[in-house]
């Protein structure tokens, strides 16, 4: 099993490095690839030094599965490259999201769907993957109408950049600025770029990649991104209007009993998820499940996960764990 991570220098490439060694995934050769200013550098996986490579090398090697996380640019000039020469692409970036061609995938939901012919794959956002992780079994059960979420995102979804910036602002020292105002005790209401209907990127991805992964283009999502100054982990307060009445306690009973979430909700102590608790953890983490009382059939939820693990490297190397358990690749 040849495997390549390109954009491996960045953020979500080192945190793939690290899943990649954690769960044990079979690779017999592993190629780390990144833009030229970054060939030959060296990077340990394993206690072994791998030397970084261009990406027409990478392709001229041939890897069984390459994990992409360098941009979504990068990925629509050379996912296709890569899949030409028989490589199955699992891409973190926005390129493929939306293509009617390609599977969106969070592999607890529906990577049944995919087959040997899926040559470039696409992961969803990282704000998305954690939504509709809390939000699939219960759809299943009582069909969802509308949605309306705001999320606080970490300063580490864009980039390190914006780490360096708020650290930066932490310490009094002048420097680059990611975003167009300070984030150190402050809430910027701007993820990403602003469209033409007056929402963010961030925001119409909320949109519509939920409809696209629950399968279901009839329901109503409606989404407010907020960044704020946290290094790791997001946050969304979820409002969930079903076409069925539910019953509270049998909510929590099926996210307890759905893989990949952890339910963190006792008033009485205090337990509720936050970003502190779930970073460096693999798994979504659900609390203050609560009726809203102002209409029938809605639920309020809150929900937190790291965005670099299950939001991004994590949910990456499980679609490829599935490839091959399914032999697929």
């Amino acid at each position: 099993m040849k495997v390549a991570i390109v954009g491996a220098t960045g953020l979500v490439g080192n945190v793939m490095l690290n899943v990649l060694e954690e769960r044990n995934f079979p690779v017999d050769e592993l190629l780390l690839v990144a833009s030229e200013r970054s060939v030959g550098k060296k990077m340990d996986y394993k206690g072994t030094e791998i030397s970084v490579i261009s990406i027409p090398s990478a392709i001229e090697a041939k890897p069984d599965i390459a994990l992409f996380s360098a941009g979504g640019s990068t990925s629509l000039e050379w996912a296709p490259k890569f899949a030409e020469v028989g490589t199955t692409v699992i891409d973190n970036s926005s390129a493929w999201r939306m293509d009617n061609t390609k599977k969106l995938v969070v592999p607890e939901i529906n990577a049944n769907e995919l087959t040997k012919s899926d040559k470039i794959i696409a992961n969803p956002n990282c704000s998305t993957i954690q939504m509709v992780m809390a939000l699939a079994p219960l759809h299943k059960k009582y069909k969802i109408k509308r949605i309306i979420v705001s999320t606080y995102q970490s300063v580490s979804g864009t980039g390190v950049k914006a780490v360096e910036q708020m650290e930066n602002e932490i310490a009094g020292k002048e420097g680059d600025m990611a975003y167009p105002y300070p984030i150190h005790k402050n809430a910027i209401p701007h993820c990403d770029v602003f469209e033409d209907n007056g929402y963010t990127k961030e925001e119409m991805k909320l949109v519509n990649e939920t409809q696209k992964i629950l399968g279901d283009r009839s329901i109503a999502v409606t989404a407010t991104a907020v960044r704020i100054p946290t290094a790791g982990g997001h946050s969304e307060a979820i409002n969930v209007e079903f076409e069925n009445e539910y019953d509270v306690a049998d909510v929590r009973e099926l996210l307890n009993a759905t893989d990949g979430v952890i339910v963190q909700d006792n008033l009485e102590t205090n337990s509720y998820p936050m970003p502190m608790f779930a970073h460096g953890k693999d798994d979504v983490f659900v609390g203050r499940i609560r009726r809203d009382g102002s209409q029938p059939n809605t639920l309020n939820m809150w929900v937190v996960s790291d965005n670099l693990r299950k939001g991004a490297a994590t949910n990456t190397v499980q679609i490829a764990e599935y490839l091959v358990k399914n032999d697929l690749v």
